[in-house]
């Protein structure tokens, strides 16, 4: 592929392919040399400049081709070593996470949070507060338990009754 046509996008999926609608703008030599000089240019030094560009502008083509060939390289090393992607993103979390940890922010930020929890659960209304949602969730335990064994006594009662014994029969003869 020659210079006039590559995507300058490093970070492009399509490195050196434009897309389709640029095919057809004319970028080359001929028309870099029907484009109007820069003012204070000799034409020596325009073509000086052209040759330079021209060069540039292979020397990043290889370039690229180099950088691709190495990203290739490397992926294959890695696939050999056992080393995935995922792999490598649960370690870099794992290390910020380890960093943000040791930071001098998070270890303030931590010691005074722990010092607030002591001050709050020694305080006398946290201490009364949790007494009475401890009482509360006793008094509702026994509640619901006691209802439930009267649900279920009520259910037994029901379920030897003579009514229920007969549309129980009932049902046994349209079952069969």
């Amino acid at each position: 592929m020659d210079s006039a046509s590559q995507d300058i996008n490093l970070n492009s999926p399509n490195k050196g392919v434009l897309s389709d609608f640029m095919t057809d703008v004319p970028v080359g030599p001929g028309v870099a040399s029907r484009a109007q000089a820069v003012e204070g240019l000799t034409e020596v030094e325009e073509e000086e400049l052209r040759a330079e560009l021209a060069k540039v502008e292979e020397e990043i083509i290889t370039l690229r081709q180099v950088l691709a060939a190495k990203e290739r390289h490397c992926g294959e090393l890695k696939r050999r070593l056992g080393l995935s992607t995922l792999g490598e993103l649960k370690q870099n979390l794992s290390r910020s996470w380890h960093d943000v940890q040791v930071s001098t922010a998070y270890v303030k930020t931590s010691e005074k949070l722990g010092e607030w929890n002591e001050k709050v659960t020694q305080s006398d209304l946290y201490k009364k507060t949790q007494e009475t949602l401890s009482q509360a969730g006793q008094k509702t335990s026994a509640a619901l338990s006691t209802m439930g064994s009267a649900i279920s006594r009520k259910l037994g009662d029901m379920r030897n009754s003579a009514t229920f014994k007969s549309f129980e029969d009932r049902v046994g003869t349209i079952k069969d």
